[in-house]
């Protein structure tokens, strides 16, 4: 195709809301366009809860190993519009720390982090199996724009999600869908508790360091 016919990549000037049930078409954006349709966008209900969307934006379009997807945006992070955020976000941030990582970080040392939809639920109700189908467009997006080595899934939500392509595994209770490697779009995927479970019960903690440990031994093996 000629170049002077070729698709632009949208931008903030172009992009547009998606109306309800509408497929989301996401493959060509930037960061900065991807955040702005998210912020904009009504493909299905969660949207009537949110005060904003929670995908952010890094500052620069960077690689990072890590990739930790949380369950739905709760109202901390719906106010801040970021995943992980408060004491949830302090718990995760020293997780990171002690494999490497931050969220400021770049390759091995860089980790982006996403909620498995990007919108808050309304007060009252849990987002049902077609809300997080129709929102995954995003996280595919996140993750072809991040190319990360592991993906790190902290909640039933995202465990359901990211273990879709393991069906019998998907439908188990997280505690027995821990300790293993999943596939997502051909990246590995190690699940673990929210950091807002591990607030509540430290004696999962320690599972968690597991579940650390389990992840690094992904990215060491892909270094070998």
């Amino acid at each position: 195709m000629p170049a002077d016919q070729a698709q632009a990549a949208p931008t903030a000037e172009t992009v547009a809301a998606f109306a309800p049930g509408e497929p989301l078409v996401l493959e060509d954006m930037d960061w900065e366009a991807l955040a702005l349709t998210a912020a904009a966008c009504q493909a299905c209900g969660l949207c009537a809860g949110r005060k904003h969307a929670t995908l952010c934006a890094p500052d620069t379009a960077v690689q990072s190993d890590w990739l930790v997807v949380g369950d739905p945006p709760d109202e901390d992070e719906d106010r801040l519009a970021q995943p992980f955020a408060e004491q949830a976000g302090v718990l995760l941030d020293a997780m990171l720390k002690a494999v490497g990582a931050s969220r400021t970080g770049t390759g091995r040392q860089g980790a982006h982090v996403s909620n498995v939809v990007k919108c808050r639920p309304p007060p009252g109700r849990l987002p049902q199996p077609a809300e997080l189908a129709q929102c995954a467009p995003y996280l595919q997006r996140e993750v072809a724009l991040v190319q990360p080595r592991v993906i790190l899934a902290m909640g039933r939500f995202a465990a359901q999600l990211l273990l879709q392509e393991h069906p019998q595994e998907a439908a188990l209770p997280l505690g027995k869908q821990r300790g293993a490697v999943y596939r997502y779009r051909g990246i590995p995927v190690v699940v673990t508790y929210h950091p807002k479970v591990l607030l509540r019960a430290s004696a999962d903690k320690a599972k968690a360091w597991a579940d650390l440990c389990l992840a690094m031994d992904v990215l060491d093996a892909g270094d070998s």
